[in-house]
């Protein structure tokens, strides 16, 4: 059996590569967070690893982490450009905005052979949660079967201000009913709670699952992921032409919606960690710092 790819959406780092917050080494070594999440992966199972960044950023990117990881890991690149559409397709005039996380996806798609993950650069997930994806990748498992980490809600906030997250709703086996997503969730004691515009504050207890975008799905996601994204182009992407995004996680909840799909909810204890806000770094490296001294991680990731 192959190994489970991992697929790291990259290209949302893209102008902002120099001087990016989410690129700030979190160590004294030069590691950031994406270091961490690339190294969980390979000493979980995974294989081949596939960045999907800007063409732009290819050199910059290399220097600061890609040679690195390249010494110890099958690392391959894909591109993410406005102008990867399906035949017949044509960017619409104006439009400067990526296609969205699903698009990233499929910009790799004829590099995946495998089963496989997808990530966000820039967001720590931790050991296990990693472990759970490749194990679930390589398990027995029902056909048409995808699944998602989810977080404990209390486990994904920060005290600096709000955070966005798909807040997940699971049946009683673990399988994942619909996600929404709520743009404005802050810490409360016992949980979270999320404000929308214009209505009352809604408690969310801890231990309430939400997605943090690491998904294992079966290689054959690709295919309904093309069909769809064909769709979107056809719809939402004609009524707002400039900024209609194709997103990741609107793909299996649809197939959830159509009973084509189940996706499994793996539930992990880890704790997120990421820079939404300039004052999270020091929390981050303080993670990493205590981390490396329970014997986590090395000091140095790639070193023999």
């Amino acid at each position: 059996m192959n190994k489970p790819t991992l697929v790291v959406m990259a290209a949302g780092l893209g102008s902002r590569f120099g001087g990016c917050k989410q690129m700030t080494p979190v160590d004294p070594m030069g590691h950031v967070i994406m270091d961490y999440s690339i190294y969980d992966a390979l000493r979980a199972g995974f294989g081949k690893i596939i960045c999907v960044i800007k063409p732009e950023m290819e050199a910059d990117f290399r220097a600061a982490i890609g040679d690195r990881i390249a010494r110890r890991a099958n690392l391959a690149y894909a591109y993410q450009t406005i102008d990867r559409l399906p035949e017949g397709y044509r960017v619409p005039e104006g439009r400067v905005k990526p296609w969205g996380t699903a698009h990233a996806v499929l910009c790799a798609a004829d590099q995946i052979e495998s089963d496989f993950a997808a990530i966000n650069a820039d967001d720590y997930y931790g050991p296990s949660a990693f472990r759970a994806a490749c194990d679930f990748l390589t398990g027995p498992r029902p056909e048409n079967t995808h699944a998602m980490v989810g977080y404990r809600i209390e486990n994904t906030l920060t005290e600096n201000g709000y955070v966005s997250r798909g807040v997940c709703e699971t049946d009683g086996e673990g399988t994942l009913r619909r996600i929404t997503e709520r743009v404005h969730i802050e810490p409360r004691s016992g949980g979270a709670a999320y404000i929308e515009e214009g209505e009352d504050e809604v408690f969310i207890p801890a231990g309430t699952p939400v997605s943090m975008n690491l998904w294992a799905f079966d290689h054959n996601i690709l295919d309904e992921m093309r069909r769809r994204f064909v769709e979107f182009l056809d719809t939402k992407a004609v009524e707002n032409p400039l900024k209609a995004e194709f997103y990741l996680p609107s793909v299996p909840d649809a197939l959830i919606r159509e009973g084509k799909a189940r996706v499994k909810v793996l539930d992990t204890c880890e704790r997120w960690y990421g820079v939404t806000y300039h004052q999270d770094l020091e929390g981050v490296q303080a993670a990493m710092a205590k981390k490396r001294a329970a014997g986590v991680y090395p000091e140095k990731l790639w070193e023999d």
